[in-house]
């Protein structure tokens, strides 16, 4: 089981990750149900 630390440093790189995906669209804004897709997508990835 991850330490405290490393869990910590799991949600930072996640958040990063997401920081990415958004920044690299052209969109400026996004929908409940775009944003659900983006985090199932991830979710997907890292099983």
């Amino acid at each position: 089981m991850p330490s405290e630390s490393e869990m910590k440093r799991m949600d930072l790189a996640m958040l990063y990750e997401l920081r990415l995906i958004f920044n690299e669209s052209e969109k400026e804004t996004f929908t409940k149900a775009e944003i659900m897709e983006l985090l199932d997508q991830i979710a997907i990835t890292k099983k």
